[in-house]
């Protein structure tokens, strides 16, 4: 990675620091003044900092003060960002920025003769893009990987072995990049995280080669949404955080508010203790959503609609054990959804499941149970088998309950 970019990331990182302690960049400059006794440091000073067009070398002593953070943390951050070896960008910006092991697949081969291809070739390939992207609405991950990653593969080629003039080629970047989201996604569903992390790692380095910094936030967002669910919450959270930051203020409203419901989610699943950091997520996401006179949103987003922000609302709600809250808002979705949607349906159910069990609604919980195991007996998807095993760990609580004690019956828990 070039210094130039190293020093925009550890601008993005200084700016999250100084956002999480409600600074604005003439109050930091402020309090920079008072600490060194330098009464010189305007606010221009840090937005350059900030911009990654300096480093602020003499002051990070007093900024590490001033920001809550330790010293070393900032100077490991700022040899990272000047190349040195020893230096390490912390957290999820470590992550994001070095996410890619060497030997990236979309180096050009040297001496490419192959044919010549140009902007229908790409428009068809996006045309096959979304296709994927729909058929992800109906279908799991287990029925779609293999098509996922063959049109992946075959995208990857075009890059490497096709000739393209400079608007071809990136446009071709930004369809790998889409490509690796949906395919990241897929195999998640299916359960092959590593294989999904691989993909998303591919699409991040495609989606900035491409110039898009809103497609590299989508994929580092999903990237941290699967950390979240599988184990690593304290990465998950640190990498929603960084996409948010990596897409900036304005980008489309529509994936603004879904990157905030990412930081919102990754919050929950570690509980109680970080409940308000996520439903504060979740007023940013519905603010967001609301913003009018920004840019138009990519294809990508079309999904991102005030229901769906709902369904987030009630997801978070359930986890951090506030059924009064969650019930009403996906009993409301629910509705309201397409069936054909079998998946999404069953998915939602579990989260209804869980919400009226902690509810102490126990028959109400069994029910519900009943329709999402219907649901999803014949979805290829790891998703609601895991949101299944969740359920059932939940309602093995009441099993002195005759509904219950049926469901129980019928799906056994693992033991």
């Amino acid at each position: 990675m070039q210094t130039t970019e190293r020093k925009r990331q550890f601008g993005h990182y200084l700016a999250r620091l100084r956002r999480e302690a409600r600074l604005s960049q003439r109050q930091l400059a402020d309090r920079l003044c008072t600490l060194s006794g330098v009464p010189t440091l305007t606010r221009n000073e840090v937005g350059r900092w900030e911009q990654g067009r300096r480093l602020p070398d003499a002051w990070l002593p007093a900024l590490a003060t001033a920001l809550g953070v330790q010293l070393g943390t900032l100077e490991r951050a700022a040899s990272w960002a000047r190349g040195e070896p020893e230096g390490r960008l912390p957290g999820a910006f470590a992550t994001l920025a070095e996410l890619l092991p060497p030997g990236d697949p979309l180096e050009r081969e040297t001496g490419t003769q192959g044919r010549r291809i140009g902007p229908s070739t790409v428009a068809a390939l996006a045309g096959r893009v979304h296709g994927l992207r729909l058929a992800d609405d109906v279908l799991a991950g287990g029925d779609l990987i293999v098509p996922a990653f063959r049109e992946l593969s075959g995208a990857v080629v075009l890059h490497r072995e096709r000739t393209y003039d400079e608007p071809t080629g990136r446009a071709l970047l930004v369809q790998i990049g889409e490509l690796a989201q949906i395919a990241g996604w897929i195999a998640s569903d299916a359960g092959e995280h590593s294989q999904a992390a691989e993909a998303y790692a591919l699409g991040i380095s495609a989606a900035r080669q491409a110039g898009d910094g809103t497609l590299t936030a989508n994929l580092a967002g999903s990237l941290a949404y699967q950390l979240s669910n599988t184990g690593h919450e304290l990465e998950g959270v640190d990498l929603a955080e960084a996409a948010v930051a990596e897409a900036g203020p304005d980008a489309p409203p529509e994936t603004r508010a879904l990157f905030h419901d990412r930081v919102a989610w990754a919050h929950a699943r570690l509980g109680r203790p970080h409940s308000q950091s996520a439903i504060r997520a979740l007023g940013q996401a519905h603010d967001a959503l609301t913003d009018e006179g920004g840019p138009e949103a990519p294809q990508w987003a079309y999904w991102v609609t005030r229901d769906e922000l709902e369904v987030m609302d009630a997801r978070v709600f359930t986890e951090l054990a506030r059924p009064l809250r969650a019930v009403p808002l996906l009993s409301r979705v629910l509705e309201r959804y397409d069936a054909t949607h079998a998946r999404e349906l069953a998915l939602y159910l579990s989260w209804l499941a869980v919400a009226y069990a902690d509810a102490n609604e126990p028959e109400a919980a069994a029910d519900t149970a009943v329709r999402m195991f219907e649901l999803s007996a014949d979805v290829a998807s790891d998703r609601t088998s895991e949101r299944g095993r969740v359920v059932l760990g939940r309602l093995a609580e009441f099993e002195d309950v005759p509904e219950v004690r049926a469901v129980l019956a019928e799906h056994p828990p693992a033991a």
